[in-house]
């Protein structure tokens, strides 16, 4: 019996082995950061975080109660002083004349414009005085100072139609009658337009004269 040839004929008993794997390769290093470009060093402005507003946290039915109310109180607001403005433009006295100091009379009604009267009292348009008629005045005179005449300060009330004005002693009037009068721009308005000039006008002395007018 021949022996096997153990080059072309290796021993079965030998088991074959399997290739050992290579060990794995390290990591490759992770790449350095890229240096910081100029803008990206530049301090950034920062936006204000605002809290959420209260109002939009509000339910929308305390929201529609809020502006109603609001609304409510400047109608009420508006109807305040459109009621106070409308009271002080349209009204008008109507007080009848007293008769216990003398009166009434009528006489013409016109106006000027004041400014230092013959009593010694600076009045505006918007004053309610008047000027009496130079014989009146002269004829109340106590003394050659005009500012001490018994007339000067005296109240008088005008009636004319529906409307009655009181108004105050200031001044003398040259070119009128015993018994006109001569008044501010205000008092002739709260009787008659400005554009008639000359209205007929009733009026007594509320309270007892130094002198008599006939």
């Amino acid at each position: 019996m021949s022996t096997p040839d153990p080059e072309t004929h290796p021993p079965t008993s030998i088991p074959k082995r399997k290739p050992v794997p290579p060990p794995p390769l390290p990591p490759a290093p992770a790449p350095a950061p890229a240096a910081p470009t100029i803008d990206e060093l530049k301090p950034r402005p920062q936006t204000p975080k605002w809290p959420p507003a209260k109002w939009t946290q509000r339910p929308q039915k305390k929201q529609r109660i809020f502006l109603i109310s609001i609304a409510i109180a400047i109608l009420l607001l508006a109807l305040i002083i459109g009621l106070a403005v409308g009271l002080t433009r349209h009204s008008k006295q109507n007080l009848p004349l007293p008769t216990t100091n003398g009166g009434p009379y009528t006489g013409d009604l016109t106006y000027y414009d004041p400014a230092l009267g013959s009593c010694g009292i600076t009045s505006s348009n918007s004053d309610m005085v008047c000027a009496v008629s130079q014989v009146l005045f002269d004829a109340a005179s106590t003394g050659s100072n005009p500012n001490a005449n018994p007339l000067c300060g005296m109240k008088v009330r005008l009636k004319r139609g529906e409307a009655s004005v009181d108004v105050t002693v200031v001044d003398r009037c040259t070119g009128c009658a015993v018994k006109d009068l001569d008044v501010s721009r205000g008092v002739f308005k709260k009787l008659a337009d400005l554009d008639l000039g000359r209205v007929s006008v009733d009026w007594a002395w509320l309270e007892e004269a130094p002198v008599s007018v006939r």
